[in-house]
């Protein structure tokens, strides 16, 4: 078929192909052209494209629809032949599928047999160990009672020691004295210190033990509780069957992974557990032979302070008691001599008080033969006989005098002496009251409390 061509113009095809989408109105454009010296203005030209030409392109050939027919026939047969493959491959799927299935749950149906199997084993262990930790607990925690009453009973003997000191602080005078008493009081007092310093460290140790043991007992038990709730689910789901009642889908649950322990980190976890309840089981043990240890040692060592002190208070006031008694015969002996020495003084005096007569006998006739005249006035033999008996008059009273003067002292001295010997016998008194009823009066309930009874002779747990 003979088509006829005109020839289009650029200009005219350029106002048909505009770039503009449809549903803009675009403004046309404008052409000019120079002709002559004149402008003229093509944009009006008029479209000559036929657009009938696109049917005849749009045609095809025999043999195109021959081989259309061919592959459609062909595509058929390979597409019958794939299905048949795939349905002999689905059918065989499905057994296997299904046999794989059934196995896979069988075999996961008895790991869950064995797994209830071990947590069955360690819980039961957990739950030995449990048992025989609060057992051991229990046991402590008497020792630890019976440990803190015996502290608590040292307080009076540490009270009475103590006030005997005090009441030795009382003596006077000479004896106030370090003697053996005050020393064994002393180690009396810093034996009992010491006594409750150790038990207060057995105190300490038993309290800690204990936090020690309930704590590892707390991890049993947390333990044992999480055994047993998963020994639940893992029962209920061995007994689980495809059958039962409450099974569901869970989309995406097999790629939860919360898990937390491996097989083997799972058994050493408890095994860890009931190690450490053994140790500190051991240790518990260890610290109640050493709380026994304790309480025997402690009172060994009050019971022989004790008695040494006793020994050295019965010494001591034996010794008190034989210097009261020779200072009081001393003292007797002394009041004997102060009324001698009395007698002697008043002889004395009396002495001195007769040569008064003859000195005024004597110095009288000197004075009076003073008054002979002239020549008469003469150094006669009276006159020196009486000068001699002046001289030695005087020279007695001195020496009276001064054994009187002697005698008021050694006097002075034996009333001191008395005095003395009087303050020393008080200050014995004194003493032998502390000791004997004072501090021996205290002691005679020593160690002992009435609520408590002897810390030497508390029954010790066994």
């Amino acid at each position: 078929m003979a088509v006829a061509y005109q020839s289009i113009s650029p200009v005219a095809n350029l106002s048909m192909r505009s770039p503009s989408p449809s549903y803009i109105k675009a403004p046309s454009p404008k052409f000019s052209a120079l002709k002559d010296g004149v402008t003229v203005d093509i944009s009006h030209a008029r479209n000559v494209y036929n657009p009938a030409r696109n049917m005849v392109y749009a045609r095809f050939s025999d043999n195109d629809w021959a081989n259309s027919n061919k592959a459609h026939y062909m595509l058929s047969d390979r597409e019958r032949a794939q299905a048949n493959n795939l349905r002999a491959d689905a059918w065989r799927a499905v057994k296997e599928t299904d046999d794989r299935t059934r196995r896979r749950q069988a075999e996961n149906t008895r790991k869950l047999a064995n797994r209830r199997d071990d947590i069955h084993f360690w819980k039961q262990e957990l739950i030995n160990e449990i048992r025989a930790m609060e057992n051991e607990t229990e046991n402590l925690q008497e020792h630890k009672r019976v440990l803190e009453k015996a502290y608590m009973a040292t307080a009076n003997p540490l009270h009475i020691a103590e006030e005997c000191l005090l009441h030795r602080e009382k003596r006077t005078g000479i004896d106030m004295v370090h003697d053996d008493v005050e020393k064994e009081l002393v180690k009396e007092v810093d034996v009992i210190k010491k006594c409750q310093e150790k038990m207060k460290r057995c105190i300490q140790k038993a309290h800690i033990q204990l936090k020690l043991n309930r704590a590892a007992l707390h991890e049993c038990e947390k333990d044992a509780k999480d055994k047993h709730h998963a020994q639940n689910i893992d029962d209920r789901m061995h007994q689980l069957r495809n059958s039962s009642v409450g099974i569901g889908y869970y989309p995406g649950i097999e790629n939860v992974d919360n898990t937390l322990s491996i097989p083997y980190s799972w058994i050493k976890f408890t095994q860890n557990n009931i190690a450490r309840s053994q140790r500190e089981r051991a240790a518990s043990e260890r610290l109640r032979g050493e709380i026994d240890a304790c309480l025997r040692a402690c009172a060994n060592a009050m019971w022989s302070q004790f008695n040494a002190v006793n020994n050295a208070f019965n010494t001591r006031i034996r010794e008190t008691t034989d210097a009261r008694d020779k200072l009081q015969s001393h003292l007797q002996r002394v009041m004997q001599e102060i009324m001698d020495m009395d007698r002697n003084i008043e002889l004395l005096r009396k002495a001195i008080r007769d040569k008064e007569a003859y000195m005024k006998v004597a110095q009288t006739r000197l004075e009076e033969r003073t008054k002979r005249l002239n020549v008469e006035i003469c150094k006669d033999h009276p006159m020196k006989g009486l000068a001699r008996e002046v001289h030695e008059i005087r020279e007695s009273v001195r020496y009276l005098k001064d054994k009187l003067r002697a005698s008021e002292i050694q006097m002075a001295r034996l009333m001191k002496t008395k005095s003395q010997i009087e303050t020393d016998i008080s200050v014995k008194e004194n003493s032998l009251a502390i000791d004997a009823k004072a501090c021996m009066g205290l002691r005679k309930t020593f160690p002992s409390d009435g609520n408590v009874g002897p810390i030497f002779n508390m029954p010790l747990v066994r």
